[in-house]
């Protein structure tokens, strides 16, 4: 009988706990990140953000990833042609 209790009280607790993050703990770790961002070297950041970048293509199938640099490609063009003005 104690474990079916156990069980109703386990399935209602995690019902009303909310699945949103806590600001709280966000705020800290965006701290934290910049701090660290702050101390490194730019190359360093660089390379953090290369392995970003590459797990991100990792997970995109080849549709999306033409689409990506399609659109990078028209924003870089629209870039120069502005500077040229």
């Amino acid at each position: 009988m104690l474990l079916k209790v156990d069980l109703l009280i386990a399935k209602y607790d995690s019902w009303y706990v909310s699945p949103k993050k806590n600001p709280h703990a966000q705020a800290l770790g965006s701290l934290g990140g910049k701090a660290r961002a702050e101390r490194l070297a730019r190359a360093e950041r660089e390379k953090i953000a290369s392995l970003g970048g590459r797990a991100r293509a990792a997970k995109l199938s080849s549709a999306e990833l033409s689409r990506i640099a399609k659109l990078g490609a028209v924003a870089r063009e629209r870039k120069r042609k502005r500077a040229k003005k």
